[in-house]
Protein backbone atom coordinates (compact mmCIF):
# COMPACT_ATOMS: atom_id res chain seq x y z
CA UNK A 1 0.00 0.00 0.00
CA UNK A 2 1.02 3.78 -0.84
CA UNK A 3 2.58 6.18 1.26
CA UNK A 4 0.92 9.12 1.99
CA UNK A 5 1.60 12.62 3.80
CA UNK A 6 -1.07 14.40 6.35
CA UNK A 7 -1.82 17.98 4.82
CA UNK A 8 -5.07 18.19 6.82
CA UNK A 9 -3.96 21.17 9.18
CA UNK A 10 -7.57 22.57 10.36
CA UNK A 11 -8.63 21.55 14.00
CA UNK A 12 -10.89 18.78 12.93
CA UNK A 13 -10.68 16.35 16.08
CA UNK A 14 -8.60 13.12 15.84
CA UNK A 15 -10.23 9.66 17.02
CA UNK A 16 -7.74 7.73 18.49
CA UNK A 17 -8.48 3.78 19.50
CA UNK A 18 -6.62 1.83 21.18
CA UNK A 19 -6.41 -1.77 19.49
CA UNK A 20 -5.23 -4.51 21.65
CA UNK A 21 -3.73 -7.89 19.45
CA UNK A 22 -3.67 -11.86 20.12
CA UNK A 23 -0.85 -11.47 22.07
CA UNK A 24 -2.37 -8.94 24.27
CA UNK A 25 -0.06 -6.12 22.74
CA UNK A 26 -1.92 -2.74 22.66
CA UNK A 27 -1.50 -0.31 19.66
CA UNK A 28 -2.91 3.21 19.27
CA UNK A 29 -4.53 4.25 15.92
CA UNK A 30 -5.48 7.15 14.22
CA UNK A 31 -9.51 6.48 12.41
CA UNK A 32 -9.08 8.23 9.31
CA UNK A 33 -12.31 6.10 7.91
CA UNK A 34 -15.03 4.04 7.41
CA UNK A 35 -15.42 2.71 3.74
CA UNK A 36 -18.39 0.72 2.52
CA UNK A 37 -17.45 -1.98 -0.24
CA UNK A 38 -19.67 -5.55 -1.29
CA UNK A 39 -22.05 -5.20 2.09
CA UNK A 40 -19.17 -5.17 4.29
CA UNK A 41 -17.57 -2.20 6.10
CA UNK A 42 -13.68 -1.20 6.46
CA UNK A 43 -11.98 1.24 9.02
CA UNK A 44 -8.79 2.80 7.51
CA UNK A 45 -6.06 3.50 10.22
CA UNK A 46 -2.49 4.81 11.03
CA UNK A 47 -0.86 4.12 13.55
CA UNK A 48 -0.46 7.14 15.92
CA UNK A 49 2.80 7.58 15.70
CA UNK A 50 5.39 10.87 14.41
CA UNK A 51 6.73 8.74 11.39
CA UNK A 52 3.58 6.29 10.45
CA UNK A 53 4.08 5.90 6.80
CA UNK A 54 1.26 3.54 5.95
CA UNK A 55 -2.70 2.57 6.63
CA UNK A 56 -4.23 -0.25 7.62
CA UNK A 57 -7.24 -1.64 6.41
CA UNK A 58 -9.29 -3.83 9.09
CA UNK A 59 -12.67 -5.00 8.20
CA UNK A 60 -15.88 -4.26 11.15
CA UNK A 61 -17.52 -7.24 12.20
CA UNK A 62 -20.57 -5.82 14.22
CA UNK A 63 -21.30 -7.90 17.26
CA UNK A 64 -23.98 -5.90 18.89
CA UNK A 65 -25.09 -2.24 18.41
CA UNK A 66 -22.51 -1.05 21.29
CA UNK A 67 -19.59 -3.59 20.62
CA UNK A 68 -17.57 -4.23 17.32
CA UNK A 69 -14.44 -6.52 16.47
CA UNK A 70 -11.56 -5.24 13.72
CA UNK A 71 -10.36 -7.89 11.47
CA UNK A 72 -7.75 -8.13 9.44
CA UNK A 73 -8.04 -8.55 5.73
CA UNK A 74 -6.12 -11.06 4.20
CA UNK A 75 -7.51 -10.85 0.50
CA UNK A 76 -5.14 -7.62 -0.99
CA UNK A 77 -7.81 -6.95 -3.66
CA UNK A 78 -10.07 -5.89 -1.26
CA UNK A 79 -7.59 -3.78 0.70
CA UNK A 80 -6.64 -2.07 -2.33
CA UNK A 81 -10.23 -1.94 -4.03
CA UNK A 82 -10.82 0.17 -0.16
CA UNK A 83 -7.60 2.06 -0.20
CA UNK A 84 -8.21 3.35 -3.19
CA UNK A 85 -11.66 4.86 -2.14
CA UNK A 86 -9.84 6.03 0.73
CA UNK A 87 -7.76 8.13 -2.21
CA UNK A 88 -10.64 9.34 -4.11
CA UNK A 89 -12.74 10.39 -0.61
CA UNK A 90 -9.33 12.01 0.51
CA UNK A 91 -7.87 13.71 -2.15
CA UNK A 92 -7.64 16.92 -0.62
CA UNK A 93 -6.61 16.12 2.68
CA UNK A 94 -3.82 13.60 1.84
CA UNK A 95 -0.70 14.05 -0.56
CA UNK A 96 -0.51 10.39 -1.63
CA UNK A 97 3.28 8.86 -2.28
CA UNK A 98 2.11 6.11 -4.95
Amino acid sequence: MADFINENTNEEEVIIIELTDEDGVSTEFEYLDTIQLDGDEYVVLIENVEDAEGVIVLRIDSIDDETENYVGVEDEEIVEKVYEIFKKNHKDDFEFTD
